[in-house]
């Protein structure tokens, strides 16, 4: 017979926005516990939540809803938003500058995502920039928006 255990309460951030994709547990907002990948979204992000919810209760889930691989964000955002609908759980999002100091974020070519105040922006560089997403180590719930549509930094064409 199995001994029933309490598990941690805990709050999910995913970072799908490029390889490697990581994980990270927050217990009282305090990074705790992470899982980075470089495997796809499509074919990890269920295998490593099934995982951590076998770990751990998980009361609210964070991503950053772009910009970054235009699929890579779409899989990540409708496999959340499924759980958060089917698991009644809180889904939050905030934009992926958040989560590497501001840093441009490559898109195509030469091209790089840039932010400006508050509008993110196409920019040409001649040289190749890196761009690492780090997960916080404090979560702090202000920096997340309850809207959590896809944010793929790419506006109206004209």
């Amino acid at each position: 017979m199995q001994k029933h255990m309490h598990k941690k309460d805990i709050d999910l951030i995913v970072l799908a926005l490029s390889s490697p994709i990581m994980f990270g547990v927050y217990e009282n907002n305090r990074l705790i516990d992470f899982v980075i990948t470089e495997e796809k979204s499509s074919e990890v992000l269920p295998q490593i939540y099934e995982d951590l919810q076998k770990k751990y209760k998980i009361n609210n889930l964070f991503y950053a809803n772009g910009p970054g691989s235009f699929m890579a964000i779409k899989v990540t955002y409708i496999f959340l938003k499924s759980i958060s609908i089917l698991k009644d759980i809180p889904l939050f999002a905030t934009d992926a500058f958040y989560f590497n100091q501001n840093s441009p974020i490559k898109a195509v070519g030469k091209l790089y995502f840039v932010k400006n105040a508050e509008a993110i922006e196409t920019k040409k560089f001649d040289e190749p920039l890196s761009s690492e997403f780090k997960l916080p180590e404090f979560l702090n719930y202000n920096d997340f928006d309850s809207n959590t549509v896809p944010n793929y930094g790419i506006g109206a064409v004209g």
